[in-house]
Formats: structure tokens, sequence, C-alpha cells
């Protein structure tokens, strides 16, 4: 999607995959910054250990506690911090990291679009809480969720959660466990794990103990497949459901904006996603 972006706006530019282990993360960091790199992406594991190792959190990463999104800056003699591109002739005299999370409004985003739901008030379970799922849930209670349920393998994980959300969001209710009366009914579960990256992967909703059929809509937070048995499951029972592709998009949409200072071309940028992912 990046790449269909700058060839829409005609920029010189190229989006690379890079593997990197997390014992090197900070050393390959510091190389794309030496390389004159505009900016990074990076994803599981690496956006909780960078926090430690950007020069500079922007406040999307000081509220959520993650860096999915670096940017590189430079200034000289004369000028504040200012992008690279900002730098054809003249290289800056310094260069500094500043880490950003656009995860978090793009889950906001997409369950607006793709869900028609408002957050504000509303009643939600939370599968997982790994990374992706302490950032889901301290943004679903920044939304004014009324009530958010937390289930998850390990117990101290959403214990730390839950601290955190009564600390920062005190109104909102947070539960240690699947919902139960007076909260039978709530308006969304929300998969924040990796089960259903495999066809033979069990649910991650275990329904003895709560069914879809409480629930008014489903959200999986992955893309590939289309529908994971969790969304197919959750059809079959009359929820409405989307999965992750809509917050894939607005997160490496708010990603271009903050790497070229440009307003990102939506439409190219879903539909190279939607022809790279589904074929189509």
């Amino acid at each position: 999607m990046h790449n269909a972006a700058f060839a829409a706006l005609g920029l010189d530019w190229r989006y690379l995959a890079f593997e990197v282990a997390p014992d090197n993360l900070r050393a390959a960091i510091e190389g794309a910054k030496v390389m004159g790199f505009a900016g990074l992406n990076l994803t599981v594991p690496h956006k909780l250990l960078a926090v430690t190792m950007v020069d500079a959190l922007d406040e999307s990463a000081r509220v959520w506690g993650a860096v999915n999104t670096v940017r590189f800056e430079g200034r000289t003699a004369n000028s504040g911090w200012l992008p690279p591109g900002h730098f054809d002739k003249d290289p800056p005299v310094e260069t500094r990291t500043v880490g950003f999370n656009t995860d978090a409004d793009a889950l906001v985003n997409s369950l607006r679009e793709d869900l028609q739901l408002e957050l504000s008030g509303k009643k939600v379970l939370l599968l997982g809480a790994g990374g992706a799922g302490r950032t889901a849930a301290l943004r679903l209670a920044a939304e004014n969720v009324s009530a958010l349920f937390l289930v998850n393998r390990t117990f101290s994980k959403i214990l730390e959660i839950q601290h955190e959300i009564r600390q920062k969001f005190p109104a909102v209710y947070v539960g240690l466990d699947y919902p139960t009366p007076p909260h039978s009914e709530i308006d969304l579960i929300l998969n924040a794990t990796s089960l259903g990256l495999k066809s033979d992967d069990p649910l991650p909703l275990d329904e003895k103990l709560f069914s879809l059929k409480q629930t008014a809509a489903v959200y999986d937070m992955i893309y590939r497949p289309a529908a994971t048995p969790l969304l197919q499951a959750a059809h079959a029972a009359g929820c409405r459901t989307a999965n992750g592709l809509g917050m894939l998009l607005h997160q490496g949409a708010k990603a271009f904006e903050i790497w070229t200072g440009q307003p990102a071309p939506l439409a190219v940028m879903r539909q190279a996603l939607e022809q790279n992912i589904y074929g189509r």
C-alpha cells in the first residue's frame, strides 16, 4: 500500500521489509538513521521494545505505550527538527528518531467505518492482552466505553491492564473474565490474539462461557484470512463482522502522512491492500 501511495503522488520513495531479531533492533534503527531512511514501521515484538530506543516520543506513543512508526528528523545550525525531505541540498548536522503510535486511532477509525460503531457507552469483550491487546484496551477506555471485559491466557497481563485503566480512566468498569449478569448482552467482541491465522486454530472465544449470540458485533484484528473461524461463527450467529484490514489501512495511512507530510491517498492504498491480500 505504501509503494502504491508513493507512486500515486509521484514520490521517488520505496517501502521495504526487513526481518530483524529483537536483540538487533537498536542497531537496526541506528543503521536506518545513518543510511538516511525517512522512517520505519515496527511490528511485534518490536513495538514495546522501541519505546526506550528512540530519541523522542510523540504524544501518541507516550499515551499508548508502544511505537509502531518511527520518523527520522534532522536539523541544521539554523533550523529546528524537520523530516529528512527538507535536507536535499545541505545534510543535517544532527539526526534523531521520533516514535509514534498509529495503531490505536486506526482501530477506532476502522470500528466506525466497518461496523458503524461509536464506542462511547458501549460494552466490549477484548480477547488477548499482548501488545496489540493492551493498546486496544487503553484506546477503548479512552473512548469512554462503559465496560471492558478482558480475557487472556496469562492472567497477570490483564491485571496489569486493569490497574493501568483504573489509573487513567477510572470511570470505565474493567472485568477480568467473560461478562456475567447484569452484563449478559454486549456490543462488541474484539479479537487481539493470533488465534485464527491458521484454519485449524480453535476459536479465541470459549462459547461455553460466552455465546456469540450475546454480542451485536465481532471485530477480528486478523485480516488474512479475510474470514477467520471466529468471524465465520459470528456471521452464522447473526453478528455484524469486520476483519483488521481497515485497521491496517488506517495505521499505514497515518504513518505515510507522518513521513511525507502529505495526505495519504486512502483509495489507492485500500485498493493495493485488497489486491495484494485478497487478489481482488
